[in-house]
């Protein structure tokens, strides 16, 4: 099974959630994961070449998947570092994975079938981005 999320890279706030087999290609799920509001879509090699279905879904959002490299030169100076600076956005994406899997301990499934996984896993996330933003929001009630 495997979970994928939508995050807003500010926040890093869980807006959307779908649960598939493991062996569903991440890229076909794209257009579950965007709600329509995005300025930036950041995505690794999996969502390389979607920028027609970004279009579609989000048509404000600028595309910032990661680009190919050929193989025997590898990446520019300036290649590497525009990489590098979607990775460090796309890290701070990976922060409510974090939370579910080392602080939750959700890293095995525990039900049989997709579906009973799937609504603790939306449970989980909900609960994460509460996790995520409890300083904030103890802050805003004082």
């Amino acid at each position: 099974m495997k979970a994928h999320i939508g995050v807003d890279s500010k926040l890093k706030i869980v807006h959307s959630f779908a649960a598939t087999p493991a062996n569903v290609h991440d890229g076909h799920l794209l257009p579950k994961l965007l709600h329509g509001n995005e300025t930036r879509v950041w995505g690794d090699a999996a969502y390389r070449g979607k920028t027609a279905v970004i279009r579609a879904c989000a048509p404000a959002a600028a595309d910032f998947t990661h680009e190919y490299s050929a193989r025997r030169k590898g990446l520019s100076r300036r290649e590497r570092a525009i990489h590098r600076t979607k990775a460090r956005i796309r890290a701070r994406v990976e922060h409510p994975f974090h939370v579910v899997k080392r602080i939750f301990g959700f890293v095995k499934v525990r039900y049989r079938g997709i579906a009973k996984n799937a609504h603790r896993l939306v449970v989980t996330f909900a609960l994460a981005n509460l996790y995520l933003h409890r300083k904030r929001l103890l802050m805003a009630r004082v």
